[in-house]
């Protein structure tokens, strides 16, 4: 067996539409279409994804994780190019409350040596990481006196 990719992650979200709603001006998620008649059963999920393909969320009605138990999982990490992890960057700050998650700073970029990563929560508790492996394209294009941690 050769499993090349994740499909999805399950995320309980006390409102699956509004989750989507906010998915969707972070990432750019669209609700799958073709999968909404699950969601027509309220123990269904609501399945969204990038436009171009790629892993999913699947939104199911619940409690979302508190702040001393995540359910068991750390952070759900989306990897992308150089380039889209800059456009990703610039349109986090075209964002007004509240959709913009809290504790983030746009330029808050940190430089692993060998990747770039941004992190935030999103209103539900959840922790994101938008990251690139492509590190020499952005530590060359970052503009001079740029903070990066």
């Amino acid at each position: 067996m050769d499993i090349g990719r994740i499909d999805h992650v399950e995320l309980l979200v006390p409102d699956r539409y509004e989750a989507a709603r906010f998915y969707k001006a972070i990432f750019g998620f669209e609700i799958r279409r073709d999968l909404e008649f699950w969601a027509q059963d309220r123990n269904g999920p609501l399945m969204i994804s990038p436009v171009t393909g790629g892993p999913k969320l699947a939104l199911f009605d619940g409690e979302p994780p508190t702040a001393t138990y995540s359910g068991g999982f750390r952070r759900i990490a989306f990897g992308v190019s150089g380039a889209d992890f800059f456009r990703f960057a610039e349109h986090l700050k075209t964002l007004e409350p509240p959709v913009i998650p809290k504790r983030i700073a746009p330029s808050a970029m940190i430089d692993h040596r060998a990747s770039f990563s941004i992190y935030f929560v999103d209103p539900f508790g959840y922790r994101f990481e938008i990251t690139t492996e492509d590190h020499e394209f952005v530590r060359g294009r970052l503009p001079p006196g740029s903070r990066v941690d």
